[in-house]
């Protein structure tokens, strides 16, 4: 058999560690080409991961929520078939006397030097525990004992004693159903997962077909080989904190504090904030204006027939706004080269939008978003932010944005000063939108309104230009026919 390595592939560009979520399979578990094993979280998405051949899994390298640097082996995999001969070998060994390790097998005298300490198996072509140059795994609780050798997954033969007869009865005869001396009936698979969590095949009670041990009776052999050690032993008071009465009765936590690894997405957008806070220097502008006429535009855009199916909502009309205003103020579309102490102007429109994920905040952002029709907008906006949702979002979709649009109302916010995605010349938060009296045409009428703050950096954007675009957005939401006019 082959046993290869699956490295932690860098998904993104420059990335140098990945987080692993949750594995989809388990040592012994088959997969194929193509198959994704698990998922794993980047510093700028998560991202689910293939493997790229057949065969039985050997061994999970890394648990669930660890941190592994890119080019490092997660996961192995048992390719390839063993020879029919070595088979063949194994079963008419003798299980009464143990054969000397000077005379292997046929099949096993044909494999490496390093084989000759191996022990034939009874069921697959597995090795047993004597195999050298196998990868440490960390040691159960209370598995100690099998690590060691003082527990073998074969039993080799010993001179007949009296008083050893009895024993070895009592150590079989309590469930395990395998004679003294016989080698117990496993797939290499499961004879893996044994060797893994440290148990002893001998004294594991099987269950399936024949006398088979299954993976659920290796689970359960480990579980009964914890509960002893779990049970911590008797202590005096004094050593267990007692918490007061008072305490006790607020019914609230016992811990006064909770500690939260900030890692992957959290942490890589915490550093991001903190960078293009304190390098580009943000003016945040503020302008509160009338939004019926748009409402009403987006009530008629849903019963038309022609957008049937798409998603039709305010925030779809403020990002075309935005796109409008930008063909009108092209020069707010740049970024800063610093090395070349240079202001690079966009002439493409990659238009990001803001989303909370379970993950934290990310910003994809809509490629060519100048481009797009009204419906293939909406398209565009629902597939992007359903994927952000799903925690599927590639690292692609969050490279590369010039603006963002941050909509901080629907949470019921009236408005922010948000801080700039690195890379990007401004950002637009979007405040609620609620019926507030309102001065129209000369009388105070309750009337949509909203508020938009728009932060831009400095270096970049004057304020005047500043000015010009958010009142150019603003003017688009108030009086919607320039969606039309404008463009």
């Amino acid at each position: 058999m082959t046993i290869r390595e699956f490295k932690m592939p860098d998904v993104g560009e420059g990335l140098t560690e990945a987080e692993i979520l949750k594995w989809y399979v388990q040592p012994g578990d088959t997969v194929t080409d193509g198959q994704v094993v698990c998922e794993v979280e980047t510093a700028k998405a998560a991202v689910e991961l293939p493997i790229p051949f057949d065969g039985v899994v050997h061994a999970l390298l890394f648990e669930e929520g660890t941190t592994v640097d890119v080019g490092q082996v997660i996961i192995s995999v048992q390719t390839g078939a063993a020879e029919a001969p070595a088979a063949a070998a194994v079963v008419e060994a003798p299980v009464a006397a143990a054969a000397p390790a000077s005379a292997p097998a046929p099949a096993e005298a044909a494999e490496e030097p390093a084989a000759a300490a191996r022990q034939p198996v009874l069921v697959g072509y597995g090795v047993s525990q004597a195999s050298t140059k196998r990868r440490p795994r960390k040691a159960v609780p209370g598995a100690a004992a099998a690590q060691n050798g003082t527990a073998a997954v074969a039993l080799p033969a010993v001179p007949a004693q009296p008083e050893a007869a009895p024993a070895a009865a009592g150590l079989n005869g309590s469930g395990s159903g395998h004679a003294v001396g016989e080698r117990p009936l496993a797939k290499p698979p499961v004879r893996k997962l044994a060797k893994d969590l440290g148990i002893d095949l001998a004294s594991v009670v099987p269950t399936g077909e024949g006398g088979v041990v299954t993976r659920e009776d290796v689970h359960a052999a480990a579980a009964a080989a914890i509960t002893p050690q779990a049970a911590p032993a008797p202590a005096p008071a004094v050593s267990v904190p007692v918490q007061p009465a008072a305490t006790a009765a607020t019914g609230l936590p016992e811990a006064r504090e909770t500690r939260i690894p900030v890692k992957g997405v959290r942490k890589v957008t915490a550093q991001a904030m903190v960078g293009s806070a304190f390098t580009a220097p943000h003016v945040t502008e503020f302008i509160t204006f009338d939004v019926t006429r748009t409402m009403k535009l987006v009530q008629e855009l849903k019963a038309d027939p022609d957008l049937a199916g798409l998603r039709i909502n305010p925030l779809l009309l403020i990002a075309k706004a935005v796109l409008v205003a930008i063909r009108r103020n092209p020069d707010v579309n740049a970024s800063w080269d610093e090395a070349a102490q240079e202001i690079v102007l966009k002439h493409y429109v990659n238009l990001g939008i803001a989303a909370a994920t379970p993950r934290g905040l990310i910003v994809p952002n809509i490629k060519d978003a100048h481009t797009k029709t009204l419906g293939e907008l909406s398209t565009a906006l629902s597939e992007l932010v359903g994927t952000a949702r799903d925690g599927k979002t590639s690292p692609a979709d969050m490279q590369n944005g010039t603006i963002t649009i941050t909509n901080v109302g629907v949470f019921g916010v009236d408005t922010g000063t948000p801080i700039l995605n690195p890379g990007e010349s401004a950002i637009l938060a979007v405040g609620a939108i609620k019926l507030q009296p309102w001065v129209h045409k000369g009388k105070v009428k309750p009337r949509h309104v909203t508020t938009l703050a728009l932060s831009f950096d400095h270096r970049l954007i004057d304020g005047e230009l500043g000015s010009k675009f958010l009142a150019d957005i603003a003017a688009v939401l108030e009086h919607p026919r320039r969606l039309v006019t404008w463009s």
